[in-house]
């Protein structure tokens, strides 16, 4: 069984009293079965940590499961031993005294040596090497031959013969240094010495007697060998320790009484030191602490979606990729209430499913692709309308091989697509997102995007390099620089130089940044100078963007490079005369619109994964297993959640200093949609005064806003 902490882990025991048609929990790979789903979802946990050790092997940082499929297949390896090579290992492994290596070594030296029936090698025979088999080996008297079986490449029998040992050559040894090691961890109960397994030395008839030499250095107790050096050892420490406590005693009984001296000793001896723990640490191990703060109780998510449970996940991703790449597909982006409104929507087609459907149709088309060659048999136009959508769409159908989705086309032919459920629609859009996404149209598009992003990465890179240089030039120049009286006060260098201040070259005068300065002419002097440095960082900034290397793919490199050149002179242009907020702020508005992907903003204590995409304000929150998904839609309760998150532990450190980073944004977006709500409410609930002869239009429902979409970037 695997270890942790280099220590055999016991396994759960049955609960007891169990009911024939009782609803337990069972993990699958150690069958221990739980009646309460939180001790098993710790277990489940504590299982897919990495803290698990091989016991034959001696690999670590595995999770269980992967501990024992380490442990099988080494045990495997172990099992195909021949039994000519376990005997004389077993008599090598018993009672040495030499550390795991050089015991594999020794017993692979010997095994050098040994021949034995299967064994793969090497013969001489007619002037020549080749290779050969041990097919038997004949004893005549005290002469020993081994019958071999000589093969070719494909390790197919040519001939046999009968050969002595001289001619046999074994090049390399039989069995790696890994095997020998886990061999003898398999083998054995105990190291230093090591003693083999009892029923494993009687099977091959090896001694389970201590050889002589051991005999002063180990014996036996009870069955068990225990090292005399260790025992001598710890009992000179015991009788150092009791008289030490003697001593203690004689001296605390001068002072208290001797009753109660002595209960106090043995309490104080007998309490163990606690090593402080090292935070963070994995959020399954924190332990509450006095110095902890008041942490507020984590609110319920809400879980109020029209899809199933299970396509929530396929929701998300669908719209997340319409959403960011609609420049790409010509689609303008919709709010995910109404992509979650069209799809229930029953009633004749949704011009906003329709067009999505159309943007990904004509991606595939462009990319020249299997379903471009599709549509040309068909001697269809390359040309995709709201009349004809649907007959593009039973063509990827029928190209694939999906039977889940082939028993729809016929609905779908005749102009009832609204008749399909959400799972249908859903599964055929994600389906659409998977063929776009492996397009050559599509990876060109992101290798430009991050190649952009690397250029603004090395760009910022640069004029965090050129700022870093200039602080310590006038840090050097300050020091080297005497005042009045010929004396450096480096004491002000350092408190100078975080407050904000510059030091021109016209006197001994500190002047501050933001321009309050004594004179006219120092103030023309501080603008020349940083024209100057701007001039220098750009001229740096250039230099370090050289190094950006841009692949060459389909010869489109002057284009792409013509593309971060005018990004280059675009991002000069924004950033010239701007402050370090400023450029800050304007580098992290390039970097999001040049979206790649959507990655989580972290995990909790129970592994919940917490997503927030840009579009939509919500937090998201996915269970473990990806079956629960739920939603935080107001500031109220992402305050809560981050005052429900324990910084102690490894995952929620990192996911509250995720949520800490966007906090803002969130909250705005949050702000953004409870106004639009409260809005919407209060208009609905307006009672206007009007005219008995005007007729007041009819007003309009704010769950049909998806059935007023319209595509905004559609191609002509």
């Amino acid at each position: 069984m695997p270890l942790l902490r280099r220590k055999p882990f016991p396994l759960a025991e049955p609960p007891k009293d169990l009911e024939p048609r009782e609803l337990v929990y069972q993990v699958r790979f150690t069958k221990e079965i739980f009646r309460d789903y939180h001790e098993y979802l710790n277990r489940i946990n504590l299982y897919r940590q990495r803290v698990w050790m091989c016991r034959v092997t001696g690999k670590t940082s595995l999770t269980y499961e992967e501990a024992l499929v380490s442990e099988k297949r080494a045990t495997e390896k172990v099992q195909q031993f021949p039994k000519e090579v376990v005997v004389p290992a077993l008599r090598t492994i018993q009672y040495s005294m030499l550390s795991l290596k050089d015991l594999a070594d020794t017993i692979a030296a010997k095994l050098q040596n040994c021949l034995y029936v299967g064994a793969e090698l090497s013969g001489k025979k007619d002037d020549g090497v080749y290779r050969c088999k041990i097919l038997k080996v004949l004893e005549d008297g005290g002469t020993v031959r081994y019958k071999v079986a000589w093969v070719d490449r494909s390790k197919k029998v040519v001939e046999t013969s009968v050969m002595t040992g001289e001619d046999l050559i074994q090049k390399k040894q039989p069995f790696s240094r890994n095997v020998l090691k886990s061999f003898i961890r398999e083998s054995t109960c105990r190291s230093s010495p090591w003693v083999l397994h009892d029923e494993l030395a009687r099977k091959h008839g090896i001694s389970t007697d201590l050889p002589e030499d051991l005999r002063g250095k180990v014996s036996l107790k009870d069955g068990l060998i225990i090292c005399n050096k260790k025992r001598r050892k710890n009992e000179e420490d015991n009788h150092s320790n009791m008289e030490g406590k003697n001593e203690l005693k004689k001296y605390k009984r001068r002072k208290v009484d001797v009753s109660t001296s002595e209960n106090n000793n043995v309490k104080e001896e007998n309490e163990p030191k606690e090593e402080p723990i090292k935070y963070p640490v994995d959020d399954l191990l924190v332990k509450p602490g006095a110095d902890d703060p008041v942490f507020t109780d984590r609110p319920s998510p809400s879980r109020d979606f029209n899809v199933p449970m299970e396509c929530v996940g396929d929701l998300l991703m669908v719209w997340d990729f319409c959403s960011s790449f609609g420049r790409l597909l010509h689609l303008s982006p919709y709010s995910l209430e109404d992509f979650e409104n069209a799809l229930f929507h029953k009633e004749g087609n949704v011009i906003l499913l329709v067009e999505t459907h159309s943007a990904l149709l004509r991606l595939l088309i462009k990319d020249n692709g299997k379903y471009f060659l599709a549509v040309q048999k068909r001697n269809r136009k390359l040309k995709i309308t709201l009349i004809n959508w649907a007959e593009y769409l039973c063509d990827l159908l029928e190209m694939v091989d999906i039977p889940e989705l082939h028993t729809h086309i016929s609905t779908i032919k005749r102009g009832h697509y609204g008749l399909l459920d959400v799972h249908t629609k859903l599964g055929i859009l994600l389906h659409l997102v998977n063929h776009a996404i492996g397009t050559d149209i599509f990876r060109e598009k992101l290798d430009e995007i991050i190649e952009q992003r690397h250029v603004l990465g090395a760009t910022r890179r640069g004029e965090a390099l050129e700022e870093a240089r200039k602080k310590r030039e006038e840090k050097e120049q300050l020091k080297a620089k005497p005042d009045a009286n010929g004396v450096v006060d480096l004491k002000n260098v350092d408190n100078v130089l975080s407050n904000g201040y510059d030091i021109t070259q016209q006197g001994d005068k500190v002047m501050k940044k933001n321009g309050e300065v004594s004179s006219s002419q120092e103030d023309h002097a501080m603008g020349k100078s940083e024209s100057k440095d701007l001039d220098t960082a750009s001229k740096t900034v250039k230099k370090d963007n050289v190094d950006v290397k841009i692949p060459i793919e389909n010869g489109k490199d002057s284009s792409r490079k013509e593309a971060l050149k005018q990004l280059k002179d675009e991002r000069k242009d924004a950033t010239e005369g701007r402050n370090k907020e400023q450029r800050k702020e304007f580098y992290e508005r390039e970097m999001e619109k040049r979206f790649v992907r959507t990655s989580p903003l972290g995990r909790d204590r129970n592994y919940n994964r917490y997503w927030w995409f840009r579009r939509d304000g919500r937090i998201f929150v996915e269970s473990f297993d990806s079956k629960q998904w739920g939603y935080y839609s107001s500031k109220e309760e992402v305050d809560a959640l981050m005052g429900s998150l324990n910084c102690k532990g490894e995952r929620e450190r990192a996911l509250k200093k995720q949520l800490e980073k966007f906090y803002s944004r969130i909250s705005s977006e949050l702000q953004k949609k409870t106004k639009g709500l409260a809005h919407r409410i209060a208009l609905e609930e307006a009672v206007l005064r009007r005219s008995t002869r005007v007729r007041a239009p009819p007003r309009e429902n704010p769950a049909n806003a998806f059935l007023r979409y319209v595509n905004k970037w559609k191609e002509d």
